[in-house]
């Protein structure tokens, strides 16, 4: 992750900086504060500021003012109730805003999320560096043959080398006619607006986004599971740890609830409830499809 003399400049500023502040702060969060956290080749994640912490969660349930009159263990215990329980309003009294940086097309993905502050970097006014996502040949993958949205085995050999290839000579070359399009030198240079479209979508763009913390959850438990799409994982991981840092009771109960739990279908319980019985059950016997019954076997093991 190159971070320019003048970024790593404002960085060292930023966090030598003091304020002298009435509110609450979270000490794990403070660390991170303005910090770059690199992901993939080119990317990053940084937190620009944030609200609140696991009181102000408990705080908001309970409606009261200061500290209230729980002891802290009340306070994981009502936290992880309220997680239990799916609720989310007092989860939405904290927020987080972050500077990130990624390719566009985990961009694209990551904008379906739209319970969030957008703030991207304008290609119609600036012009983006030439700077693109390459993956490592161990996530240089085939089709899945069992699932249309996910990847199988990883190429090898002359394929993959003919791949790496192509991906970094058409990056170079789109950029190259990028930078030639736009140039005025002997030319009138078209414009940044329309000259952007010629750019591929591994191209690195950055954002600032702001989102509560029910709904960063919400991101992280479609994000940072197993079955997405890798590039977009390794943000949601790096935020799963500066999350964990900030609000750790409430990261404790997501973690149990949302990424190490389960939601199981009437249908699925059925069956469970069958087989607890002694019962033998089959896809065939189930009332599921073949997929509901492929995931059904994962969860159950």
């Amino acid at each position: 992750m190159p971070l320019s003399p003048e970024q790593q400049a404002e960085i060292d500023a930023q966090r030598a900086q003091s304020h002298q502040t009435l509110r609450a702060t979270a000490p794990g969060m403070e660390q991170h504060l303005y910090t770059a956290h690199p992901v993939l080749d080119h990317g990053f994640i940084r937190v620009i500021d944030y609200m609140g912490d696991d009181e102000a969660i408990c705080q908001a349930a309970r409606v009261s003012y200061g500290r209230g009159t729980k002891s802290v263990s009340n306070d994981e215990g009502l936290i992880r109730y309220l997680m239990r329980h799916w609720h989310s309003t007092p989860f939405e009294m904290c927020e987080i805003k972050l500077h990130v940086k990624l390719p566009v097309f985990v961009a694209r993905q990551w904008i379906r999320h739209r319970t969030a502050n957008v703030n991207e970097y304008s290609a119609r006014y600036s012009i983006l560096d030439r700077e693109f996502y390459i993956p490592s040949p161990d996530h240089l993958n085939a089709q899945s043959v069992v699932n249309n949205q996910g990847r199988g085995e990883a190429l090898s050999g002359e394929e993959a080398d003919r791949v790496l290839r192509y991906l970094r000579d058409d990056a170079m070359r789109a950029y190259d006619h990028y930078e030639e399009m736009i140039s005025d030198d002997g030319q009138q240079g078209l414009a940044r607006e329309l000259a952007r479209m010629n750019l591929p979508a591994n191209i690195y763009t950055q954002w600032y986004w702001k989102v509560d913390l029910h709904n960063l959850l919400h991101f992280l438990r479609l994000r940072a599971d197993a079955h997405a799409q890798y590039e977009i994982r390794v943000y949601a991981d790096a935020l799963c740890k500066i999350t964990a840092d900030w609000v750790p009771f409430a990261y404790r109960a997501f973690e149990d609830y949302r990424l190490g739990g389960a939601t199981l279908s009437g249908k699925a319980l059925d069956c469970l409830r069958r087989m607890l019985k002694g019962e033998e059950v089959t896809q065939e016997t189930s009332g599921m499809s073949k997929g509901e019954w492929r995931e059904f076997e994962g969860v159950i093991g």
